[in-house]
């Protein structure tokens, strides 16, 4: 059995176990926010890392798919209905935002997502009647899963552990396929993979597509987590956030942006109690990530690991100088 496959099995015990051995509730519902935020990010991730179009407008549509629900629920809509509906709407928007921004590369497509997410930003703040301005919307109910109410701390956090898993296994699968090749092969060479007949701009259509999907999926939970939507939702910061996440964790890999998650929510609600100056705190660990680590923590620590490891092996394979030496 693999290193990694061990690795793998003793996160998923823990994280199974957790609500045994995590002391309060709070720490509880930060490890669920660590569950849906990690999702948002590896939804980011397909573009950043695996695409490489970086996007700055992902907070964006998660608002859109966040809105949605909530307002299909004041509309009276039992919560499959509402989850549906938000689902559609969310792939419309993605298609709509894939459209306009994939126009352009580089540079051009991050100020166009950026733009896009600025006007979302401003519709959700002007558009009182629909979003309800700065009083936002609220959710006053959580769904119930297969008879099990998610109002419970221990509940939603094993339904946001199950959506997880899920989303991260459709990740490993779609990085692994054809599509998946292809759409790194259009990250290095967009020019070669056009002049052998692949359709780059319909291969990133897709991807945008499904990160679009995970996305609206973490905006799901967000929603029931928080029972709450406001404009903040929508703002630049967000979307820098879940891009920090990405970056430091390691870009176009399944466990940075897992890592890169944990790390800014834990000090966003844990670390802020006790620090109030925790953004600075926060700029000081992604300042030394880039210097240390530019390719982020998960590749960083893995090549590490590599170095102490080979010289450990190099170092036992040396014989002491005199060993063979007679008396």
């Amino acid at each position: 059995m693999s290193a990694r496959l061990i690795a793998f099995g003793i996160a998923l015990a823990a994280l199974a176990t957790l609500p045994h051995w995590m002391i309060g509730v709070y720490y509880i519902n930060v490890a669920s926010q660590i569950l849906f935020y990690a999702i948002f990010a590896l939804a980011l991730n397909v573009l950043v890392g695996y695409a490489g179009l970086v996007s700055l407008g992902h907070a964006g549509l998660f608002g859109v798919t966040a809105y949605a629900t909530g307002y299909m629920l004041q509309l009276g809509l039992g919560h499959p209905i509402a989850i549906l509906i938000a689902l559609v709407i969310s792939l419309i928007s993605m298609a709509i935002f894939a459209g306009l921004s994939l126009r352009s590369t580089g540079i051009g497509f991050i100020m166009i997502t950026l733009a896009l997410g600025e006007i979302l930003w401003g519709l959700a703040y002007r558009w009182i009647s629909l979003t309800g301005g700065d009083n936002g919307l609220s959710v006053k109910t959580r769904p119930e899963l297969f008879g099990y109410s998610l109002a419970d701390a221990n509940t939603f956090y094993y339904a946001t552990l199950i959506i997880f898993l899920i989303s991260l296994a459709a990740l490993t699968v779609f990085v692994r396929s054809p599509l998946g090749a292809a759409l790194m092969g259009t990250r290095d060479q967009p020019r070669r993979m056009n002049a052998l007949g692949y359709h780059v701009w319909a291969i990133r259509f897709c991807a945008c597509l499904f990160s679009g999907l995970l996305t609206s999926v973490s905006a799901i939970l967000f929603v029931y987590y928080t029972q709450f939507i406001s404009p903040q939702t929508l703002a630049l910061t967000a979307s820098a956030e879940v891009l920090l996440m990405v970056i430091s964790g390691g870009a176009g890999t399944l466990l940075g942006p897992i890592v890169g998650a944990t790390l800014v929510v834990v000090v966003k609600t844990v670390v802020s109690c006790f620090i109030e100056r925790w953004n600075f705190l926060l700029g000081a660990i992604f300042v030394a990530i880039v210097i240390l680590m530019p390719d982020g923590l998960v590749p960083g620590s893995a090549r590490l690991w590599r170095i102490i490891w080979r010289k450990r092996q190099s170092d036992t394979g040396k014989v002491p100088s005199g060993a063979g030496a007679k008396p």
